[in-house]
């Protein structure tokens, strides 16, 4: 068997670096991110759109996009917006996560 000396994915932190606008890993010397931008609905409800996943080649198999994005759409909630997410992989995640989905302006939140 392997040992595997990876960190666990409940270890990872996440940092707002509200200058690029992107959530960031870092983690082995490289950076997983998810770029985002603010938008307002047309009822004037704030809102965060989740343009772009992306994780390093060297960082794949460790759970880390999927732990960066349950942790923004967390966030989102946490801080009342409402979710667009247009990145593929972050609509496929809702899409899978029924949760999430209220809260989201591509499944039933409304824009």
């Amino acid at each position: 068997m392997a040992n595997h000396s990876d960190k666990p994915a409940a270890d990872y932190d996440v940092i707002d670096n509200k200058e690029q606008q992107r959530f960031e890993i870092h983690t082995d010397g490289e950076v997983a991110f998810e770029d985002y931008e603010f938008f307002t609905t047309s009822e004037g409800k704030k809102g965060i759109d989740y343009k772009h996943t992306q994780v390093p080649e060297s960082l794949s198999g460790r759970g880390i996009a999927g732990y960066l994005v349950k942790y923004i759409l967390d966030d989102a909630e946490q801080k009342g917006l409402v979710v667009k997410p247009t990145c593929p992989y972050v609509k496929s995640y809702i899409d899978k996560h029924p949760e999430y989905q209220d809260n989201s302006v591509f499944h039933n939140a409304k824009a």
